[in-house]
């Protein structure tokens, strides 16, 4: 298997990402680097009026996930030797060119310039990609209050700027898992067979087709 210590899963809202770190960290015995999206003062007002809360929204999560990355991937733990997280800190980048007008992502573009240099790359990147009708199927289920009134067009703009953004994607290995049929949670040889996709991921760029055998 590939030494990779720094394990990072992404995915649209809904694609199952979080559950799937905590998995791998549980394997691992690792430790993992959970996204605080609940501590967002904003995310519920953002919901209601995105417009509006937009930029608030926005740059608490920058702040916040650069607070994380800086602080908690510098701790070094003599026991636990990889870290599984749940999210890259190239997402800000994708949900802000969505939601920010012309002015603020101009003045947040200057912001996040300059703390992207201080975080740090990761040794694996495992794309969990989805179409809007599984993750709003997945959005349904786990049923959290204030994504009650998501919107599938606004899931289906992160659906097409996260195709974009990982299409071209070459600053580490990179994992694209096909998830739409996937469920790794009720199914153990699913998630086995991905937990060796992920463990023995070549460099470059690869994908992988669970059910289609591929």
């Amino acid at each position: 298997m590939n030494d990779r210590q720094y394990i990072i899963v992404e995915g649209v809202i809904g694609a199952g990402k979080t559950t799937l770190a905590r998995m791998l960290a549980e394997r691992l015995d690792s430790r993992i680097l959970l996204e605080e999206h609940e501590q967002n003062p904003f995310l519920v007002d953002f919901y209601h009026d995105p417009q509006r809360f937009a930029f608030q929204t926005e740059l608490f999560f920058l702040l916040s996930r650069y607070r994380q990355q800086t602080e908690q991937i510098s701790q070094t733990d003599l026991f636990q030797s990889h870290l599984i997280a749940d999210y890259h800190f190239v997402k800000n980048r994708i949900f802000a060119s969505i939601t920010l007008d012309e002015r603020e992502w101009k003045l947040y573009d200057m912001l996040i310039s300059i703390l992207e240099r201080d975080i740090a790359a990761p040794d694996l990147v495992v794309y969990l990609q989805s179409n809007t009708q599984r993750l709003m199927r997945n959005i349904r289920v786990r049923d959290r209050e204030y994504e009650r009134q998501m919107n599938p067009e606004y899931i289906s703009e992160l659906v097409e700027a996260y195709n974009h953004y990982f299409f071209r994607y070459d600053q580490s290995p990179l994992l694209v898992v096909n998830a739409n049929d996937l469920d790794f949670v009720r199914h153990e040889d699913q998630f086995e067979d991905l937990f060796q996709r992920i463990m023995n991921a070549p460099d470059g760029t690869t994908y992988y087709n669970p059910l289609a055998g591929g």
